[in-house]
């Protein structure tokens, strides 16, 4: 299994196998759009705090199901950008 930080410095694609390498995707994909927290929280319709906590890998409810439904069926998911 992958650190952490296995993609510092990458442009992915990224391994979510944890809220906290969902997170670090996330961070990598906003940073490299060149937006803020609060400005994606705006076009996402969120609040910024919630951005911030998937950001620093809070695991929240829905993230645990997902992952949970996941692990059963033997598959992960890899986020890359969008070419669309």
């Amino acid at each position: 299994m992958p650190t952490e930080d296995t993609h510092k410095g990458s442009k992915g694609p990224f391994r979510v196998y944890s809220p906290a390498s969902l997170g670090d995707a996330i961070r990598h994909y906003r940073t490299a759009a060149g937006l803020t927290q609060a400005q994606l929280a705006e076009m996402a319709g969120l609040q910024r705090s919630y951005l911030s906590e998937l950001e620093s890998g809070k695991e929240t409810e829905q993230l645990k199901r997902i992952l949970r439904v996941l692990r059963q069926l033997g598959v992960r998911m890899t986020l890359d950008e969008a070419d669309w």
